[in-house]
């Protein structure tokens, strides 16, 4: 029963890459991504660790991580619920709450976890002054 719940959500979301509003697999990952790395930087800044690293291992800041990355991105999730929820009324004829939750997460919240950090530490590492940057020999520049 777990495997068929598993193919048939892959196979829905498969489906939903054709057809109407099939531009949101596109727009709304790329509007994760520029929201992530605005935060990212942001965070940069800031001086703050990676955002998902210090949700991970700071469980006295996750509340307000929370807050923070859903204040950033939460809109961005809201629209993708309601865009799958018009394409399953279009296509379906039908809602799936469940479903419009799954697809806006996979659409919205992955990619703004996993550029977000990354963004931060490319940002902090690019940011170095080059004589604190050792030399491939593992010297101090001259």
């Amino acid at each position: 029963m777990l495997h068929n719940l598993g193919s048939d959500l892959w196979e829905g979301f498969i489906s939903r890459t054709t057809g109407p509003l099939k531009f949101r697999f596109f727009l709304q990952p790329a509007m994760a991504i520029f929201l992530a790395v605005r935060g990212g930087l942001q965070d940069w800044r800031a001086g703050r660790p990676a955002f998902f690293w210090e949700f991970c291992t700071d469980p006295a800041k996750r509340r307000e991580l929370m807050r923070e990355g859903w204040k950033s991105v939460g809109k961005l999730f809201i629209l993708a619920c309601m865009l799958d929820i018009i394409y399953q009324l279009i296509v379906l004829r039908w809602i799936y709450p469940i479903d419009a939750l799954l697809i806006a997460f996979f659409l919205a919240i992955i990619p703004y976890l996993l550029v977000r950090g990354p963004v931060n530490r490319i940002a902090s590492r690019a940011d170095r002054p080059s004589a604190q940057r050792p030399s491939p020999a593992g010297r101090p520049h001259e």
